[in-house]
């Protein structure tokens, strides 16, 4: 939240259209995991094919809940994928065991985010 750091991470970490797109913002939250945490059975052997990559998915999950409670007390959000990772490990001490994942900024827009139009349910979705 230093306003200094968050001028730093958006001059230096970022690039240029999400800058410009955070501008503003209050705080920016560094969302990450470590590897081999989530998705193994108690011996340590994956549960299933997919292994390390739970920890994102549940990453994901906690990320959502944050951005619905940030909704919930009025403040909006932009979550930024395109970042450089290790210039932010560098910033911000990360550990390198930690996978960084995103950006989320957090303040209040300032106009309204042009939304593609949704796609129906038979364009995303199978029923068997």
């Amino acid at each position: 939240t230093s306003p200094e750091l968050l001028q730093r991470i958006r001059r230096e970490a970022l690039p240029a259209f999400n800058a410009a797109n955070c501008e503003g913002a209050s705080a920016l939250i560094v969302t990450g995991f470590i590897r081999g945490r989530s998705g193994f059975d108690r011996d340590g052997t994956p549960a299933n094919e997919l292994g390390d990559s739970w920890g994102a998915y549940d990453l994901g999950l906690q990320n959502e809940n944050l951005i619905l409670q940030a909704r919930e007390l009025g403040l909006d959000t932009l979550i930024m994928g395109i970042r450089n990772e290790t210039l932010l490990r560098g910033m911000l001490d990360i550990d390198p065991e930690v996978v960084i994942v995103s950006v989320i900024a957090v303040g209040y827009r300032t106009q309204d985010a042009e939304t593609p139009k949704r796609k129906g349910v038979d364009e995303i979705a199978r029923f068997l």
